[in-house]
């Protein structure tokens, strides 16, 4: 019993080992209920069933900020809370290259769950080698920091004047790989990811990649590409890694959920990027302000009511500028 003790109390990146099992536990019985209970079929899932397991992710997301809160504190709460705050709206651009990609290889929602599912659980062991690289460069090179900020700052600009064209799906170099190095079929085989069938030149059997997991690569591969925007903006929160991998996982897990709803509206949410913008300037400024007004770190619950002030303000206007999409549709 006591070396039981002794080894749930030890430490695990800054955290006793018990607190990464309770976290681990949440996880995996979500994921259970997920694939075991809820969609155990291929289904097509409508807005009101997205909406309402949007609601349930959200939920089990804010209440294990009250086990952080009784477990470290209300400060790392809060940190938390921004985190995940900060990453579920930095995924609304993640939900809008899965829409395109989707409707590229032109994949019914039927099978969309299927590759979201899959995708998700890749996401959180690249989200952990993100992370768990990012808190020992962090550990070892503290000015590192700084450099995200940096970073944070220039790509809030940058997006704040980005240009709202689509990029070319056709020409994605993930794309073009898989085309250039493995046999793929143009058209869908149900829910499968491969199929084995028929070479035309040679006439032997061979395994076939399917548009199911050259979507699913695709989709991997965006989210390495959005995590150098997100895991920079988590770091200038806290440096807890525990803090920064829960609340990453919490968000991203609701972000299929939240992927049905959103896609069949992203246009209410056009001007959704000038709040986001604001917010990654805002994260990024935080330590430099910190230091200017000399302080230890900045207020957690003025950067958490900050990051919230920013986001309300940046989808209601987005709601209030789309409001003649929805006259449009109704009337017709």
């Amino acid at each position: 019993m006591e070396i039981l003790l002794a080894a749930l109390t030890a430490t695990v990146m800054g955290k006793a080992l018990w607190m990464w099992l309770v976290f681990f536990a949440v996880v995996v019985v979500l994921l259970a209920l997920d694939l075991g209970l809820f969609h155990r079929k291929s289904k097509e899932i409508g807005i009101k069933e997205s909406l309402l397991l949007s609601a349930f992710y959200v939920t089990v997301g804010l209440l294990f900020s009250l086990y952080v809160w009784w477990a470290q504190g209300q400060e790392n709460a809060m940190l938390y809370l921004t985190g995940f705050v900060v990453e579920k709206s930095l995924s609304m651009d993640n939900i809008f290259v899965i829409a395109m990609i989707f409707s590229y290889f032109a994949i019914p929602r039927l099978y969309q769950h299927r590759v979201l599912f899959y995708g998700i659980l890749g996401v959180l062991i690249l989200r952990g080698v993100m992370i768990g690289l990012g808190a020992a460069i962090v550990h070892q090179f503290e000015w590192v920091l700084y450099i995200f900020a940096a970073f944070l700052i220039f790509t809030g600009i940058k997006m704040l004047f980005a240009s709202d064209e689509e990029p070319d799906i056709a020409e994605n170099p993930v794309l073009r790989f898989m085309k250039k190095h493995f046999r793929t079929t143009d058209q869908l085989h149900g829910e499968h990811f491969i199929v084995r069938q028929t070479d035309p030149d040679s006439g032997k059997i061979v395994t076939y990649v399917t548009p199911l997991l050259v979507a699913l690569c695709m989709i991997e591969i965006a989210d390495v590409i959005f995590a150098v925007d997100s895991v920079p903006a988590i770091f200038a929160i806290t440096t807890d890694p525990y803090i920064v991998y829960t609340s990453n996982v919490f968000a991203i897990l609701g972000l299929r959920a939240l992927f049905f709803a959103l896609s069949a509206m992203l246009a209410r949410f056009a001007y959704l990027k000038y709040a986001l913008s604001a917010v990654l300037v805002f994260i990024g400024s935080k330590i430099f302000i910190a230091d200017f007004l000399g302080l230890e770190k900045f207020p957690p619950s003025i950067s958490l009511g900050v990051t919230l002030g920013l986001l309300a303000m940046g989808f209601a206007y987005s709601i209030w500028k789309t409001r003649d999409i929805v006259k449009e549709e109704t009337s017709r």
